[in-house]
């Protein structure tokens, strides 16, 4: 026996015609709002339809008509400060370009990607009247195949790893960890040391394997990566192991705020930043430059990042032709206070 959930999803336009006793053509005028129907013949159907539980599938009636005007903004842990920063640029440029968003976030719980909740999500969508949906996708074990993004609906994806069919934009991970490693490198020191985000995150994993990789690559040594996860406390936790390691005299944080805390610990054992240990951060944050000392670090353009992924959407639902790729946006070195050259004699 058929459930009452398989029950509504079998209903068809056909069955809301026959039940308010109009042609089909009539029904497809009120479910895509084109007008030209009597307002009593416009009733009878939305009572058919309502009786029946007919549910239309908005998200390709939007394709098609391109009516509604409005991105749907799927993020996981819409409150990092990467995430907000490119949330508010894909709001902006939406709204230059005319179009509403609408923000559903995803929150990570218990360590986990919230991969389900992505699915539920998209889910959700796929009855949603929207035109199309920028999915920031960070987590490394979760594809957009995976988590059930609608068929025949535009996607963009932001943060994520290159095995996506959809057009990728993302900040260039690789390009930023490698100017802060070479800065320190070129700064004289032997090593550098790492404090890595977590093991889920795209971005994080992709600057912990350009770190390697270049130290690797130089034939330095590679001293075992300190595990964080974005918050200055556990950046705290890793500077205090570090602050306890005579030999590290360069240190390249994941981002600003874990760097913020691997600051706080150096000082506290009495470790000086430069003089004796260098920190390189990532992001630039706005308050960045107000450390003690003034972070230097890796500056990503959030804002161009939202930008592209609007302006490769918009191509796509106005039917432009976007080919499946990755847009890489590029990142650079803001050198401050807070890295010195090595002297071996303030070891």
């Amino acid at each position: 026996m058929s459930s009452q959930t398989e029950r509504v999803r079998s209903v068809s336009m056909r069955d809301v015609a026959e039940l308010a006793g109009v042609s089909g053509q009539t029904v497809s005028r009120v479910v895509n709002r084109m007008g030209n129907v009597a307002k009593m013949t416009q009733e009878r159907v939305e009572q058919a339809m309502a009786e029946l539980g007919y549910r239309p599938n908005i998200a390709a009636r939007a394709l098609r008509s391109g009516e509604f005007r409005s991105i749907a903004v799927v993020a996981f842990d819409a409150d990092s400060l990467g995430n907000v920063r490119t949330i508010s640029a894909i709001a902006n440029e939406a709204a230059r370009r005319n179009y509403a968003i609408e923000l559903i976030q995803i929150q990570s719980t218990g360590g986990t990607s919230g991969a389900a909740d992505f699915s539920w999500a998209m889910r959700r969508l796929g009855q949603e009247a929207v035109d199309g949906i920028i999915l920031i996708l960070e987590t490394t074990d979760a594809t957009a195949a995976a988590l059930g993004v609608p068929e025949n609906v535009p996607v963009v994806i932001v943060d994520a790893g290159p095995d996506h069919r959809y057009p990728t934009v993302d900040a260039h991970q690789e390009q930023g960890a490698l100017l802060a490693v070479d800065h320190l490198l070129e700064l004289g020191h032997p090593t550098v040391w790492h404090v890595a985000g977590p093991e889920i995150s795209n971005a994080a994993a992709a600057r912990r394997r350009a770190w390697q990789s270049r130290l690797e690559g130089l034939g330095r040594e590679v001293p075992p990566a300190l595990s964080g996860d974005w918050t200055p406390e556990s950046g705290y936790r890793a500077g205090l192991q570090l602050a306890d390691r005579p030999h590290v005299s360069a240190v390249f944080a994941a981002n600003d705020q874990m760097a913020l805390g691997v600051l706080r610990a150096l000082h506290e054992k009495g470790v000086s930043v430069p003089d004796r240990v260098s920190v390189v951060g990532f992001d630039d944050m706005a308050e960045s430059g107000q450390f003690w000392p003034p972070l230097t670090t890796v500056r990503q353009q959030f804002a161009l990042v939202g930008v592209t992924a609007v302006a490769l959407l918009v191509d796509e639902i106005e039917g432009r032709e976007v080919a499946p790729g990755v847009w890489k946006v590029d990142t650079e070195l803001v050198v401050r206070e807070s890295t010195r050259r090595w002297n071996r004699a303030s070891r």
